[in-house]
């Protein structure tokens, strides 16, 4: 919630200005656009997945997205229609949750249950079957220089991870689920008969 506020109150005025000007969309953003002149684009105005079904291709100098991707069907088709929207000369900005601060080592999310991925940052192994080294991914776009890429952690509270009672209690929830979700999807995939 309030992302992209939250997200800009450390990025600054110069940042804004370079990578935020000229035609800009917000994917994902809700009520809380990234500028006052971005085209908000949520689901009210259709499937993030396949936004080249809505815009030309090439028509935005940036196409801005804050927790969005995760929540993405396929990953690697969104990050690639998103990326065919921007102008030559334009910017990507994606902000995604990362893994170990977001999910903190549970999965599937017992913070949020459509994350359908996650994400880090230039981990060599993840405890997450759906994660994605998201400068791996971005850099993997024809064409892309990425310019930076970096864990943006200023005023996360490392209290609230396992080392607390309620980090403790958060954590047993987590297993707990997982396990329960686990012995849920070993049940209706062993009584499922058909492809998938």
């Amino acid at each position: 919630m309030n992302e992209a506020k939250k997200t800009n109150s450390i990025r600054g005025e110069e940042f804004k200005l370079r990578y935020l000007s000229g035609r800009v969309i917000d994917i994902g953003c809700g009520s809380d656009l990234v500028v006052p002149n971005a085209i908000p684009f949520d689901l009210p105005q259709g499937d993030a997945q396949w936004i080249l079904d809505y815009f030309e291709p090439e028509s935005f100098d940036c196409v801005h997205s804050c927790h969005c991707l995760e929540h993405m069907k396929n990953v690697k088709i969104a990050l690639c229609n998103w990326w065919g929207l921007v102008k030559p000369g334009g910017y990507l900005v994606i902000v995604v949750p990362d893994e170990d601060l977001y999910e903190q080592g549970i999965g599937p999310s017992i913070f949020n249950s459509d994350h359908k991925a996650t994400f880090n940052l230039r981990k060599l192994k993840s405890w997450s079957p759906v994660s994605y080294d998201i400068q791996a991914l971005v850099g993997a776009l024809p064409g892309a220089e990425i310019i930076e890429a970096r864990l943006q952690h200023e005023g996360y509270d490392r209290r609230l991870m396992q080392r607390t009672r309620w980090g403790q209690f958060l954590f047993r929830l987590g297993l707990l689920r997982q396990r329960a979700f686990g012995r849920m999807l070993r049940t209706r995939l062993s009584g499922y008969d058909g492809v998938y």
